[in-house]
């Protein structure tokens, strides 16, 4: 499938195979870049916060290295810079409310058993966030999202076993 020519470049600042699933798909051509920034320092009461000051922090830490590279040399068109705080795809979503607290993604194998296990029976909100910056004219936009996801009560552990 050929690309879409496009009247501006895209990097998109994140490794999910998901986002890039969906560039692909509308045939857009794109850069990757990560920012190496550390979400643990971030915190925020309210989790629309901490969703949006998550995005918010990917793209200057991008801005700031993309400062040192030669991405954007010689490009006549606009750049978008495209951040975002959720994954997409699975449970373990970047930030997701349960029973009023903020739980962000599990630091291993057993902790991700025990909220799959909390949920049983119960609800989760997923929040999410993403943020388009022009980098040729430092505007952005962004916003934010929210889904409820209701559980069944599971009958059988067997999967939530080693």
């Amino acid at each position: 499938m050929a690309a879409a020519e496009s009247s501006f470049k895209i990097i998109l600042g994140s490794s999910s195979m998901a986002r890039q699933r969906i560039l692909a798909e509308m045939r857009y051509e794109f850069t990757i870049m990560t920012a190496d920034i550390d979400e643990k320092s971030i915190r925020k009461e309210k989790p629309e916060d901490l969703v949006t000051a998550l995005a918010e922090a990917k793209a200057i830490a991008i801005m700031a290295r993309l400062q040192h590279t030669d991405i954007l040399k010689n490009v006549a068109c606009p750049t978008l810079l495209i951040t975002a705080d959720t994954d997409l795809c699975g449970l373990f979503m970047q930030v997701v409310v349960y029973k009023g607290t903020i739980r962000e993604k599990p630091c291993n194998e057993d902790e991700a058993r025990e909220f799959i296990k909390g949920y049983s029976g119960g609800h989760a909100a997923v929040v999410g966030s993403v943020l388009v910056t022009n980098l040729n004219s430092g505007a952005s936009k962004g916003g934010w999202e929210s889904a409820e996801i209701l559980f069944y009560r599971f009958t059988s552990t067997t999967y939530l076993t080693k």
